[in-house]
This record gives C-alpha cells, sequence and structure tokens, in this order.
C-alpha cells in the first residue's frame, strides 16, 4: 500500500455501500438541481453523435453534486470528446492550498498537472481569490476499444505531496472502480444538447448526462471535526493540459474564446466565480475573511486614496469583493468609505 492511500485514505469506504446513487454518468434526481449552468458556447466542438462512449466534442453544460454516507458525488454534464481531451477537476476542501498552481505538485497523467502550475517564473493557473485547491482529479477517454482513464493528486500548501493513475474503465454501467481509493467514475457522453459550436451567449439547462465521480472525504481532506464546504472548479484542457477550452465550470460568460495556456489563465480576472459550492455547513460564508480591516485593499494600514483606486480598477470583478457577494460593486465603495482612515 503506497502513502497515498495509507494517509489519506484509511477512512474511505467503497461508495456503492452507501448510497443510492448509481455511478454511470448520470444525474439522477437525488443530485437536485444543477449547482451551475453554462452560459458560452463551446470552443471544443459541439458532440452530436448520441453515442454513450464516443464523443465528437468537448462541453460542459452543468455541474451537479451532493454529500451522502461520507462521499461526495459529482456529475459534469456535458461531453469529454474521445480524443483524449481531458476534464480537470480541482477542489477546495480545507484550509490551506494552493491559489496559484505550484510546479512541485505530483507527478500524475504524464505530469500534466505540473504542466499547468508555476515553471519557475511566477506563473501558473491562477484560481478566484477565495478558492486554494486541496485536491485534484482528471479523466480522459478514447481509443478503440473505448476507454476512460483517471488520476488523482493532493494539492499541499508547499507542494509535494502524493499522487496516482487509478485506473480504466468503460461507459455506462462499466465504470472505472479503483478500490484502493473508494474512487468510482462513470460515463455517459450521450449528449448531444446543451451548448452548441462558438463563444457566443449559451444555455446549458437541462443535461443530466457526463462524467461522474464518487469520491470519499477522507480521501480529498475533508476535516471530519471542523468540515468546510467544498468548492469545486472544473474545465475541459488539451490532451497534453496544455491547452484550456472556454468551458469552465462555473462558466467564463458570453464572447469568450478559449484561454490557451493554462499557465497563464488568471480567473480573478473574469467577472464572477468560477467554481461551485457544496454546501456542507448552512450558511458557512463562501469567502471568509481573515482581513479585520478588508477595505485596506493595500494592506498599508489606511483605508484611503489608494484603496480607493484598487476598489474602481476592480470594478465588476471579484478582486476587492468586500462584502462578501461576489463582485465589485457600489456595495463594496460603501463598505470602504465606511472605514475611511486607519484600520482599527
Amino acid at each position: 500500500m503506497n502513502r497515498f492511500i495509507s494517509t489519506m485514505a484509511v477512512l474511505a469506504v467503497t461508495p456503492s455501500a452507501l448510497a443510492q446513487i448509481v455511478i454511470d454518468g448520470t444525474a439522477e434526481k437525488a443530485y437536485g438541481a444543477a449547482l451551475a449552468v453554462q452560459n458560452v458556447q463551446t470552443n471544443f466542438g459541439n458532440a452530436n453523435l448520441g453515442q454513450i462512449d464516443y464523443a465528437n466534442g468537448s462541453e460542459i453544460d452543468g455541474l451537479f453534486a451532493r454529500v451522502e454516507g461520507g462521499i461526495l458525488y459529482i456529475v459534469i454534464a456535458g461531453n469529454v470528446e474521445s480524443n483524449f481531451n481531458k476534464l480537470d477537476v480541482f477542489l477546495d476542501t480545507r484550509e490551506g492550498g494552493q491559489n496559484r498552481l505550484r510546479g512541485n505538485n505530483p507527478n500524475v497523467s504524464f505530469d500534466g498537472l505540473n504542466r499547468m502550475g508555476d515553471s519557475g517564473t511566477g506563473n501558473g493557473l491562477t484560481f478566484d481569490e477565495c478558492f486554494t485547491a486541496d485536491f485534484y482529479f482528471t479523466t480522459t477517454c478514447g481509443g478503440a476499444p473505448f476507454a476512460t482513464y483517471a488520476n488523482i493528486a493532493q494539492l499541499l500548501t508547499e507542494g509535494g505531496g502524493t499522487g496516482d493513475y487509478i485506473g480504466s474503465g468503460g461507459s455506462g454501467t462499466n465504470i472505472l472502480n479503483s478500490e484502493p481509493y473508494g474512487v468510482q467514475v462513470g460515463y455517459n457522453n450521450s449528449n448531444a444538447a446543451g451548448v452548441d459550436g462558438g463563444t457566443g451567449a449559451a444555455d446549458g439547462s437541462g443535461v443530466r448526462t457526463g462524467v461522474e465521480v464518487a469520491l470519499p472525504l477522507s480521501l480529498i481532506g475533508v476535516d471530519p471535526i471542523s468540515p468546510q464546504n467544498i468548492k469545486i472548479c472544473a474545465f475541459i484542457n488539451g490532451t497534453g493540459h496544455d491547452f484550456a477550452s472556454n468551458q469552465f465550470m462555473a462558466g467564463l460568460g458570453p464572447n469568450t474564446a478559449n484561454l490557451g495556456d493554462p499557465r497563464a489563465i488568471n480567473l480573478t480576472a473574469v467577472a464572477g466565480n468560477q467554481y461551485a459550492v457544496v454546501e456542507i455547513v448552512p450558511g458557512q460564508p463562501d469567502c471568509p475573511s481573515t482581513n479585520d480591516c478588508p477595505a485596506d485593499i493595500d494592506g498599508d494600514g489606511v483605508v484611503g486614496g489608494t484603496d480607493l483606486t484598487g476598489l474602481l480598477a476592480a470594478w465588476g470583478t471579484n478582486a476587492a469583493d468586500l462584502d462578501g457577494d461576489g463582485t465589485t460593486a457600489g456595495t463594496d465603495l460603501t463598505v470602504l468609505l465606511a472605514s475611511w482612515g486607519t484600520c482599527q
């Protein structure tokens, strides 16, 4: 048994032993409504084959998730093109983690995780301000006969940690079942609805088939004593994890083309949050403030002109969201002006 299993999955339970959910790539009624829905057409090809296995395009139409019996269940509705495009999924499950991907993470998926991280020049995929990734899951599909593959990895605050290739499976009920970790992965690539091809405004509502995964909470690092709500960021990437599409969840917004090299992506510059929240603790703030004086944007101990300039520069994004509503707007300006002067 390797160290990743022994340190993270001791408490793992085989998902099928506890859950009523069937892992087959379909979000049953038990999932409820989507936590997020796509709002832009896919720039990675519109899937229209309607087959459960092979797909000729990649898109993310919606994200469903729920926690049951110590397991996090996720359905990324849409399609993963069977040309070995990647579906990359990052989870924020606890304190710490990485807001900007480091370059010294575990070597998984032919080092594709580190292909998205810092190359030594201070770059690296940067998530929204309130998202610090703790766990990574990636899956892909293709070949003849059709097969699916998946990898997992820890994302420690200072890098390092462990990861693993967890096996292969197929489509429908022919799932990937990684017994050592308690992870299951199911594919249903039959979606031919959802968003169309292009970069314009779209609506992914109504799609409930795609990639389904079951992840034990003990594996992904959820604290059983003081849990926090789980945040999920997912996107379609190129075959080498080196060319991000415009299919993120939550959506990037209309008129957005493929983002390209993940190392150059900074999601704080995109309006809204590119993640969905799975509520474990009702009422828990999405982005708890650790700053006793949040209006002091530049950190100089005084709320003044430079903070006002910073807030105005961040208008319409979440970069200076002082009231926690997900965007920088008039209410944040009110908070800043009310705090004017020396921080107490």
